[in-house]
Order: C-alpha cells, then structure tokens, then sequence
C-alpha cells in the first residue's frame, strides 16, 4: 500500500510537471495553467478524498470561510478573524446546513474551533505530521471536493511577526495622557473618526495612564480585530467631550501600500500576519477560502490554509502546529459542556 500510494504520488508530480511544462517560456505562464482543465483532472482525486471533512462557514449571511472537520462528535476548525458576532451557520459538503457556535478560540494563530449545535456525525481528517520539502506540490481543497487551487511550496515553516497598528502618533500632553498627534490614512483610526488632540484614556474598557501604557495594549492585538476606544476630545468649551469608538486593527502594509499595489495584490484577509508558524505557498486564495485543509500530492494533510497574504503568497498553518492547538481547545471545549 505504501509503495502503491508512493508510485501515484510520483505519477501525479510528474503529470503535475509536464502539465505546466518544461520550457521557460510555461514557467512563466504557470499561474494561468494551473486552473485549466488538465491539472484539475489530476488534481481532483486528492482533492475528493477529503471532500466529507471540508465545510463552509456563513456569517452575516454570507460565506466567511471554510472549516475542516476535527472530530466526529460536529467540532470544525476555521479562521478566526473571519467571524463576526453574526450567528454562524455551518454548510456541509453535501448541502446540509446548520447552526454553529464558537467553542474556543486561539487569537495567536488565528483559529477558531467551531462546534455544530445539531447531532451530527462528521468525518474528520487525519493531520500528518510529515513537512512537505520546499518546491511540493500543495493541493488546496474546497467543500465537495472541488479543489480550489493548486500551488508550490516556495519558504521552509517560519514564523510571520504580526505588524497590527490602530494607525496613529502619539505624544505625551502635560499630564502624561496619550495624545494623538497624528491620524494615519486607510487606518482602522482614520474610519472610526479618531483626530489630532484626542485623548486616549481607555481600550476595550481598560484604563490607559499614558502613551505608553496605550502602546503597550495595542501590541497585544492582532490585524483585524477590533477595539473599542475611549476618548476625550477638547471641544469649543474648556470641557472635555467623552467619545467611545470602535476601530479595527489594520495590518500595517495594507495601510501604506497603494491603490495601484492593493489592486495587483488583489483581495486578502484583513488577518494576514502573526501567525507562530507557517508554510507559504503560491496558491491564488480567495480571503473566504481559509480554514480548510491543505494536501501533498500522496494526500496527506500538512496544513490548514490560514491567510491569502499577496497576489501569490499564502499561508498555511503547519498540521504539527495545529495538532499542538487543537488538543488544548478540544479539551476546553468539551469541559465546558
């Protein structure tokens, strides 16, 4: 059997490579050829094998998401940062729909582990612990099978620093407060209304004594999280206004980068860095195509899709690091039944 599974593992790569072919000249139009009819042929049943354990997560009334099943008892893993307070629904491969709940989170690597509120039997995948070598093939698979894409290894497993801002200056005024001296464009500070000389006296409820105490809550947060804001802002009168603002954390290259840049980049998620470990890969994403399970060409799972970072850079969670998350949330979860 292992021989077998050996054999059509070198079969599919090779088909893989004569299929984007040998020439300079097809490297070069890679990108294009690897949706087309022919490599989804090959690719399709790798794909299939875990088309049971592949779901869709509907917040908002929208598609968010996909979750990979982790037990038989209705646990999913997903992508955190893609869910909102909307109530959750879980679409799984064959159509069937259900309400969902989350039951743990981990913010430092951005999953959610989400649990059916329905008895329901799952099938969930087997994670391997085996690391695909730099220039594999990676199979990137979707509800019913369907494959969303194929990509290559391209970064041996490191870890992402996350780069989350608020977007703005501050200084210290006479008294120590934290003082906004300046409000950074395209930032979660510039939608929410922040301004220059507002004081920040609070986060999430917390009070902040002085810049640096804001700075250090804000280091805490992760791109694409939200926080509520209290602030003082000097009005016509000698009198203080007390606002609240809620105002997302933005990863600090989608706020600096260009319309031109953000447009060749394409569409990403708002949580696209700070992540413990992953493996990158060239895989075309859609943000809503994060959470479900990434496969070698012998089918194994090595990885759970995590962010679409780049026009062709995507991030996966490594099977080992999520193996390590998921015992300690599964245990969470289920002691709190």
């Amino acid at each position: 059997m292992k021989l077998e599974s050996m054999n059509m593992a070198g079969c599919l790569a090779m088909g893989l490579f004569l299929s984007l072919g040998i020439h300079a000249s097809s490297f070069a139009r890679a990108d294009e050829r690897r949706d087309n009819s022919e490599m989804n042929a090959l690719i399709r049943p790798i794909s299939d094998s875990v088309q049971y354990s592949v779901a869709q997560v509907i917040s908002g009334g929208r598609p968010v998401a996909l979750a990979t099943v982790v037990s038989s008892d209705g646990y999913l893993l997903t992508k955190r940062s893609e869910l909102s307070g909307d109530p959750i629904r879980i679409r799984l491969h064959d159509g069937r729909l259900y309400p969902a709940r989350v039951a743990a989170v981990r913010r430092r690597n951005d999953l959610a582990l989400l649990r059916i509120d329905a008895d329901v039997s799952l099938t969930p995948l087997q994670l391997s612990d085996q690391t695909p070598p730099v220039a594999s093939f990676l199979i990137s698979a979707g509800r019913t099978g369907r494959p969303v894409g194929i990509g290559v290894l391209g970064v041996q497993a490191r870890k992402i620093e996350h780069h989350g801002r608020l977007g703005v200056m501050l200084v210290d005024n006479v008294d120590g407060r934290a003082v906004v001296d300046e409000v950074f464009p395209n930032s979660g500070a510039d939608s929410a209304g922040v301004v220059r000389g507002d004081l920040i006296v609070a986060i999430n409820g917390h009070q902040e004594v002085n810049k640096s105490s804001v700075i250090e809550t804000l280091r805490g947060m992760f791109p694409g999280e939200d926080v509520r804001l209290t602030i003082l802002r000097p009005g016509t009168s000698q009198a203080l206004e007390t606002l609240e603002m809620d105002a997302r954390i933005r990863d600090f290259h989608l706020m600096k980068e260009s319309e031109n840049d953000s447009r060749v980049n394409g569409p990403r998620n708002d949580r696209l860095s700070g992540f413990d470990r992953v493996i990158q890969h060239d895989t075309v994403l859609d943000p809503d195509e994060c959470g479900g399970p990434v496969l070698d060409t012998s089918g194994r799972v090595v990885g759970i899709n995590i962010a679409r970072a780049g026009r062709v850079v995507s991030y996966a969670l490594p099977s080992s690091l999520v193996m390590a998350e998921l015992v300690s949330m599964l245990q969470e979860a289920r002691g709190a039944e």
